[in-house]
């Protein structure tokens, strides 16, 4: 059993595809693994077991004519609370749809089942997976599996913590303002925010919204990369939706190309950093040197980002919820009020002003590409912190003003419409992980991939996860 849940999703679906191994075997291997540590971290609230084992009948015994190169042959993957699931209770982590059990899946769910991916579990997110600390009242909150007093990062909190303890192989995720990287970050997984189009999601009110995407999440960048081949293609309710490419993410992880020219910033230019986050970071640039790139420290101009993020995230918190804070105000937290009531108060010239920083912002970013492969910078400003503490509020005498302001390495990142993917750097001295981004120029999944599995090979710390939960955590070798 043990072997099992220590297989990465690759070597999991090539035993799947000879036939070594069977879905049911992988069910059981991962139902024993979250009953026996779940209990410490709540990741995975809402089971369906069976729900996989007759999707697991159903599979053909051969895979179908010109299935993709991310054909997943019968393994249990867990799905993030805030995606639909047709027949299995999707709360939002809200009471408002704590008894929510939709129709239809999500086309991502669609895709990865048509794909041949098994849907085990739901995976804890806070309140509609507003801010970065996974919490909420219908399921509680969920824990880090490197230090169980910990918050695993958020939203897709608890995709990040089952994939660390073991529970599954794959795990979806989304990101508005880095809640695929940070809990990445928090766990020491891998997560990638790709091209806003490149994993197409929905029906949804707001079809042309680029600013949240869909996403996937894994223990080693070859598993993201096998999980992005499965979800990428065009579909026809998502208008934003992208062609898949010609040439598999698997193949770019196999067979990379080293960058040649990076850029490193410690801090973006914007954000307080604790100093041992720093360090780690700069120290993981470093091995960019290793594989033959120049390394040096430099930046884009993300002076204004925080005024565009807050001005765009607020206008779409009130197109797509201002009429549950009509008909549901007292079973909204207060942070997601405070969110939408900011966006129905802002005038047409602060939005108009954003729209146009934010072009402003990306000719910035364009520039630096002309002359750079990669962007790196930390995901995340500080290490992991109590799970009892709803967000950061200040660092280092540097006060946050808002509940998401502590974001700002990832949510400046989200606005360039970039792809970013965190990958495991190392540890602090009291053994918390920590993350580094590496960004790409949009479009550019295989070059992004690529490079990061040159960085996770010469980091080589991928394979110490799955572990087991720890109520405290400990220095890492």
């Amino acid at each position: 059993m043990d072997e099992l849940l220590r297989l990465t999703a690759r070597e999991a679906v090539g035993l799947l595809r000879r036939r070594e191994l069977s879905p049911d075997e992988l069910i059981d291997a991962a139902a024993s693994r979250i009953a026996a540590t779940d209990g410490a971290l709540n990741a995975l609230p809402t089971l369906c077991l069976e729900r996989a084992r007759e999707a697991a009948k159903r599979l053909p015994a051969t895979p179908p004519d010109g299935a993709p190169p991310g054909y997943l042959h019968g393994l249990p993957i867990a799905v993030k609370d805030l995606t639909d699931v047709a027949g299995v209770r999707t709360t939002r982590g809200s009471p408002i749809f704590a008894d929510h059990v939709p129709e239809r899946s999500d086309i991502v769910v669609e895709r990865l089942e048509a794909n041949g991916a098994l849907v085990i579990a739901k995976a804890n997110t806070p309140e509609f997976g507003a801010g970065a600390q996974t919490f909420n009242d219908v399921f509680g909150t969920t824990t880090n599996p490197w230090d169980t007093r910990l918050t695993p990062g958020g939203s897709s909190g608890g995709s990040a913590a089952a994939l660390a303890a073991g529970q599954v192989w794959l795990a979806t995720g989304s990101d508005l303002g880095g809640s695929l990287r940070i809990p990445a970050s928090y766990c020491s997984v891998v997560g990638l925010r790709p091209t806003p189009g490149r994993v197409a999601h929905g029906p949804t009110d707001l079809p042309f919204g680029g600013l949240s995407v869909e996403g996937p999440m894994g223990r080693t960048v070859g598993d993201v990369a096998l999980m992005l081949d499965a979800e990428a293609g065009p579909h026809l309710a998502d208008p934003l939706s992208l062609p898949a490419p010609a040439r598999s993410y698997q193949a770019a992880v196999d067979d990379p190309i080293p960058p040649r020219r990076v850029g490193f910033s410690p801090d973006l230019g914007v954000a307080p950093i604790d100093p041992e986050v720093r360090a780690i970071c700069e120290r993981g640039a470093g091995l960019f040197a290793d594989v033959g790139a120049e390394v040096e420290e430099a930046n884009i101009d993300f002076t204004d980002a925080e005024e565009i993020f807050q001005v765009l995230r607020a206008a779409r918190f009130a197109a797509d919820k201002a009429s549950l804070l009509e008909t549901h105000r007292d079973a909204l937290k207060p942070e997601v009020v405070w969110n939408i009531e900011k966006g129905l108060a802002l005038g047409a010239d602060a939005i108009y002003a954003a729209e146009r920083a934010r072009g402003d912002l990306y000719r910035r970013v364009a520039a630096f590409f002309e002359t750079h492969d990669l962007l790196l910078c930390p995901v995340v400003v500080a290490p992991p912190f109590d799970h009892h503490v709803r967000y950061l509020t200040e660092l280092g005498g540097v006060a946050f003003p808002t509940y998401v302001s502590w974001l700002v390495l990832t949510f400046a990142i989200t606005l360039t419409a970039c792809p970013a993917i965190s990958v495991p750097c190392g540890f602090t001295a009291g053994g918390l992980p920590v993350g580094l981004q590496i960004v790409a120029p949009p479009h550019a999944e295989d070059r992004l991939l690529a490079a990061a599995a040159l960085f996770e090979a010469a980091a080589g710390i991928d394979r110490r996860v799955p572990i087991d939960p720890r109520p405290e955590a400990r220095a890492e070798a």
